[in-house]
Parts: structure tokens; C-alpha cells; sequence
């Protein structure tokens, strides 16, 4: 069995662990059952939630058994780490779409069944408490002047609105789902990013107080760019990993468009090649480090949406933006397609338009707004007036400038924010 620390501080996943040394070794001796939590606050995660995801993915590949612990009873209430505001109720209407939604996501990274991995959700124990007795039994082994000291609760405390009773409690629970699955499951390890630190002790906290017994936590890194800016945050907002929210071409879009100083750490992270392949491309530079880039894009679209839709998007933007071959010497182990491919563009964002709009002409920042590459009319003029805005890949200047029949190529005209927002009109007669 390979040992998960040293995959998991070679690849970049570990920021803090609790107990370093039993830690290493309670997984190197013991098939290890772990849990991370997810509470569902929406229908779909995104990339910004792929390291916990990941972290989960690579335990079960190497023997251990990992637990996703669906929020659906702290999701009632909501978590305080890192927020400045109070996050907005959800009805448990909304929470068992949203549940349904996540478990069919991560059923592409975890193989669930056959006691591989388990996904539960603590309302099924957290709805049946009562309060008096949790109190009793739980909240004794609490001091509050150690809680309001919490890095997740700090934000709050300090913030307008301050730290409502309901999200003191949510420490609380978070040790009792702990507490729940170390007794059901053996489940001694907890893992999560480096905001949960706070919650993660406590619950490490109460099994050695309540069960007299060890536990762990691991924490990960928050992942900024390095550009400075959080992962998976775009103009166009989250990255998800719902095809309905992100399609497939534009979850592919978001990797290639990696920071030439992110790609191997990127490669480490969110995909499963070798790190002596990955390693190499400190060598690499110009055309190789895009092949890079690509071989990153169609490797996490792969893990997030499977292969026929890595390769459809893989083809839509070589049929773009020209096809990058990959050199045969590396990433021997990437599937990624290394010949001449057909190329297809039926991933590239398309609308129909009637030819009858452009005989009369339309004003470039409407057309914009239209094929949504710009969210308002507003949003066009400004995208337009910063050079932002291109029509067949000429740069247009004036925000209403009229697109015309002359545009039209082989019946399509291709827009194009920015460097790579691409969308693709094609004309009815």
C-alpha cells in the first residue's frame, strides 16, 4: 500500500495534521477509514472544492476508505468559517436537490458501493437530537472561551452583524458527526481545508474526552493562483462542476487557461499523472509548456465529465484555436490524443441567428449581450472599449459599430472576449 502522506505532501495537499508522527504512522500500519464533510448549499460543487475531492479520490486508490459526509442537518444552519455574513436557510426541499446533485458529481472521483466509500448525512442523527440531553453529554466537554477563540469564528465575531447562537452551535455538531462516525465506522481521521481547523480539533477533542481515544485531522492549503486570486473564481463567477452550470468546453477552458507558473502544481493537485512525468515540465517552455496546458485541461475534464466529453472539447478548441500536438516524450501516461484528431467544434457555444439581422445590421455591444459573452448591455460597451471585444479575430473599436453580412464567413461569425471566451454564431438563411 503506498503511503498517502507522502503522496499527499508531494502533490501539495497538506497544510496542517494533528498528532504528526501517529498520524504517519496509524496510515501506514491500518487500512484507514476518513471522512470530509460538504455541506449543500447549492446542487453542484465547483473547483474550489476539488482538493478535499481529490484528497478523497487518492485515499480510495491507495486501500483506504473514505466517508462524504453530506451536510443536510448542519446545512440547516450553516457554516460561520470564513463568512462575513450569515449564509441564507435552506428548506429541506432544496437541500435534498442539492444532495442528490453532489452525489451524482462525486460519483465520478469516489467509487461508492461495495464498502469502497460511503456517503452519509448527518440530519439522519443531528434531527434526532434533543437538546437538553446533546447538552449534557456533548456540550460540557466544550469551553467557549477556546471556541470564540476559533479561526472560523474570529470573521464573525469581528463583522457588523456579528455570530448568531445558531452558527455557535455548529462547531458543536461538527464534533458530534466526528464523535458519530468514529463510533459507527471506526472513523478516526477528518480532513478539510484550512478553514475547518478550528472544527476539526474539536472534534478530535471531544472523542478523547468522551471515548478516551485518538483521532486525527488533516488540513489543505487554500489554493490561490499566482495571480493572487482564489481558485476557481472567474469574471464569469464559480466554476462548477455541474455541466448545466459549467459545460464541459468551458470547464476545459478554465484549466487551459492556467498561469504558466501554476501548471505543475495544478497538475499535481487535480489530476493523477505520475509526478515524475509531472516534475519534467520544469524543463519545458513556449509550445511544450502549452502542450502542458492542454494535456491539464483534458485530464481534469476526463476526471470531472468522462472521456467522450474531454474529447469533444478537446476537439472544439483545437477547431478554434488550432490543434496543439503533444509531444510523445511526455506525460507517457496522459490519454490525451497525440495524433491528428477530427476536428469537431460541437462543444464551442453556438447561437442561431437569421441572416435578415445582419443585412440591416446590429450594434456589436448588442450582439455581445446577446450571445451572453457579456452579461448587460453596460458590460458589452465596457468589454468593447477596453479592447476586449473581437469579431473573426478583428478587435472592434467603437461599442456601436454595426456587424454586418460582410462579417459572415462560410456562413458563421466567431466572437471573442478576451483571450478565450469564444462564441460561435451561425447564420440562417
Amino acid at each position: 500500500m503506498a503511503d498517502l502522506i507522502d503522496i499527499f505532501e508531494e502533490r501539495g495537499f497538506i497544510e496542517n495534521t494533528t498528532h504528526d508522527e501517529e498520524l504517519k504512522d496509524y496510515i501506514r500500519n491500518n487500512t484507514v477509514t476518513c471522512y470530509i464533510g460538504f455541506d449543500p448549499t447549492a446542487s453542484s460543487l465547483h473547483v474550489g472544492s476539488l482538493v478535499p475531492i481529490m484528497a478523497l479520490s487518492h485515499m480510495q486508490k491507495n486501500g483506504h476508505i473514505p466517508i462524504v459526509l453530506i451536510g443536510g442537518g448542519t446545512g440547516l444552519i450553516g457554516d460561520p468559517s470564513g463568512k462575513t455574513e450569515m449564509r441564507k436557510f435552506l428548506s429541506p426541499e432544496i437541500l435534498e436537490i442539492n444532495i442528490i446533485g453532489i452525489k451524482k458529481q462525486l460519483s465520478r472521483f469516489i467509487e461508492f458501493g461495495n464498502n469502497k466509500a460511503l456517503l452519509v448525512n448527518n440530519n439522519d442523527w443531528l434531527s434526532e437530537l434533543k437538546y437538553i440531553p446533546f447538552l449534557r453529554d456533548t456540550g460540557r466537554h466544550f469551553s467557549v472561551n477556546r471556541m470564540i477563540k476559533a479561526e472560523s469564528y474570529k470573521l464573525r465575531l469581528d463583522s457588523e452583524d456579528g455570530l448568531s447562537f445558531v452558527e455557535f452551535n455548529y462547531m458543536l455538531l461538527q464534533a458530534y458527526d466526528f464523535l458519530k462516525l468514529f463510533d459507527k465506522y471506526q472513523c478516526r481521521l477528518q480532513m478539510g481545508g484550512s478553514d475547518q481547523w478550528g472544527n476539526i480539533v474539536a472534534g478530535i477533542e471531544l472523542i478523547r474526552k468522551a471515548r478516551q481515544d485518538t483521532s486525527f485531522g488533516i488540513t489543505f492549503p487554500l489554493i490561490k493562483t499566482s495571480n493572487g486570486t482564489k481558485m476557481g473564481k472567474t469574471a464569469k463567477g464559480a466554476v462548477w462542476l455541474d455541466s448545466n452550470r459549467t459545460t464541459p468546453y468551458d470547464y476545459y477552458q478554465f484549466w487551459i487557461n492556467t498561469d504558466d507558473r501554476d501548471v505543475a502544481r495544478f497538475l499535481a493537485l487535480f489530476t493523477f499523472l505520475p509526478m515524475d512525468e509531472i516534475r519534467y515540465i520544469k524543463n519545458l517552455e513556449g509550445a511544450d509548456l502549452n502542450s502542458a496546458k492542454t494535456v491539464l485541461a483534458f485530464e481534469t475534464t476526463l476526471i470531472a465529465h468522462g472521456r467522450d466529453e474531454a474529447i469533444k472539447a478537446y476537439q472544439a478548441a483545437a477547431s478554434v484555436f488550432g490543434e496543439r500536438f503533444i509531444p510523445e516524450g511526455i506525460f507517457t501516461s496522459s490519454t490525451v490524443p497525440r495524433y491528428k484528431s477530427e476536428i469537431k467544434d460541437e462543444s464551442v457555444p453556438c447561437s442561431y441567428i437569421d441572416m435578415d439581422v445582419f443585412k440591416s445590421g446590429i450594434p456589436a455591444f448588442k450582439l455581445f449581450q446577446e450571445v451572453k459573452l457579456a452579461l448587460s448591455g453596460a458590460a458589452a460597451r465596457r468589454l468593447i472599449d477596453q479592447g476586449g471585444a473581437y469579431v473573426n479575430d478583428r478587435r472592434i473599436e467603437k461599442y456601436d459599430e454595426l456587424i454586418i453580412s460582410k462579417d459572415i464567413n462560410n456562413m458563421e461569425i466567431i466572437l471573442r472576449s478576451g483571450k478565450k471566451r469564444i462564441h460561435k454564431i451561425r447564420i440562417k438563411q
